[in-house]
């Protein structure tokens, strides 16, 4: 079911077109979001700025299709490193302002004290585990967390299954948190690098950023050993003479036509660092972690007091907030109206109905697993890796490995699956 769009022939094909049914939905969508925000405002100051960054973020998202999954499915499959090299840029960014920003919070960190609220989170074989089953299942679920949600607002059906998955596979975890807490958790360090060898802020930031360029460089490689390049397609010239016709073409850069990985990686790095000084490294683990505790108590399968959870950080670690406007919720569902608001503007809304009802299966399945891992390494591709290495821990690192290997791994199997 496609969205109608409708056109007015006496209207300049270079004018932005405010009234298409298409631009006014839209509109309809921003002006009810920052209606909401405004309601949350009253509640907390705060609410109403995290709220417009997780739009912010979704906008991003759907502008520039960023999607964790497709980043490393890409590479798998075709040798394409077009996405990898956008979240590189992303956590470049995001390193360096989150830097400053812990900075601020820990001059000395020798001393052993952590930054409050940066993801430094457990580095040990659960990590492993986790970053694995989260790789494994975003390749088969066709989606990350974060890509699934902006997909839903696009309107693919799939996705929607998919983020359901995940919510029932962050439930299976809950259940049985306390087992890994006991077993591996509770004593694997966190390994945090500017309090080691003396590394400081300097030390650290350079360490991080010499490891993602040298894996920019390792991307390059692997992509020019599968041949692969971009064909050069030339745009047709827009005039932008006349001011209708200027704005014309900044409508169109901005809300038409795609936008590079690179420029969405890096928006989306600075948006991790106003994420951070305002509330918390970037994460959306955390609400639906929520949601799927909610749902269980709901349905008195109540999950047992999570052993330590409350201590360790990250976004998963926001669970236990009460209420329904809480930070979590701002920064997670935040992403769907801003998602939808893009998706309208550049007319790629539309219902996506599976034309393969095994898809289905991939879609709940591959979501299971993802969230089972999403909450294991206390946290998805964002908690755990996008927002875990510019929080300088040594685990963001890990579970990016562990999540690299789980995805090729889960490319064999969805050929095998085709």
């Amino acid at each position: 079911m496609a969205y109608k769009i409708e056109t007015n022939t006496n209207q300049p094909a270079n004018m932005p077109g405010l009234l298409r049914t298409h631009n006014l939905a839209a509109i309809c969508v921003l002006l009810a979001s920052l209606s909401l925000a405004l309601v949350m405002s009253g509640m907390e100051s705060i609410l109403a700025p995290l709220w417009l960054l997780g739009m912010t973020a979704g906008f991003t998202l759907q502008r520039s299709r960023f999607c964790f999954a497709s980043a490393f499915r890409d590479l798998f499959l075709f040798g394409s490193s077009r996405m990898l090299k956008g979240i590189l840029v992303g956590l470049a960014v995001a390193t360096i302002g989150f830097s400053i920003n812990m900075y601020g919070m820990i001059l000395d960190p020798k001393f052993g004290a952590l930054p409050p609220q940066a993801n430094i989170l457990p580095f040990g074989i659960s990590t492993v585990i986790a970053g694995v089953i989260f790789g494994f299942g975003m390749v088969i679920s066709g989606g990350c967390v974060s890509g699934s949600l902006y997909r839903m607002a696009e309107g693919y059906i799939s996705s929607w299954v998919s983020i359901g998955g995940v919510l029932i596979g962050l439930g299976l975890l809950s259940q049985n948190w306390n087992w890994w807490w006991s077993t591996f958790i509770s004593n694997e360090p966190k390994i945090w690098l500017p309090s080691k060898l003396n590394l400081g802020y300097g030390g650290s930031v350079l360490i991080t950023l010499t490891i993602i360029i040298s894996v920019f460089l390792i991307v390059l490689w692997w992509e020019s050993r599968a041949g692969l390049s971009m064909p050069s397609i030339k745009r047709k010239e827009e005039p932008d003479d006349t001011f209708n016709e200027k704005l014309g073409v900044l409508w169109n850069t901005i809300f038409v036509r795609g936008w590079s990985p690179i420029l969405g990686g890096a928006i989306l790095g600075g948006i991790g660092i106003f994420m951070y000084m305002t509330h918390m490294p970037w994460g959306v683990t955390g609400e639906l972690s929520r949601w799927s505790n909610n749902i269980m108590t709901f349905m008195n399968i109540a999950p047992p007091d999570a052993l330590g959870l409350s201590d360790l950080g990250g976004c998963a670690g926001r669970a236990g907030e009460t209420g329904f406007f809480t930070h979590t919720f701002a920064v997670t569902v935040g992403v769907l109206p801003g998602s939808l608001i893009a998706a309208l503007f550049s007319r790629e809304f539309k219902l996506r109905f599976p034309q393969n009802r095994k898809r289905y299966i991939q879609a709940l399945g591959g979501g299971v697993i993802m969230g089972y891992g999403a909450g294991l390494g206390i946290g998805c591709t964002v908690g755990a890796f996008f927002s875990s290495v510019p929080s300088l821990s040594l685990s963001g690192w890990l579970f990016a490995i562990s999540l690299a290997f789980g995805a090729f791994v889960g490319v064999q199997a969805i050929k095998r699956i085709s």
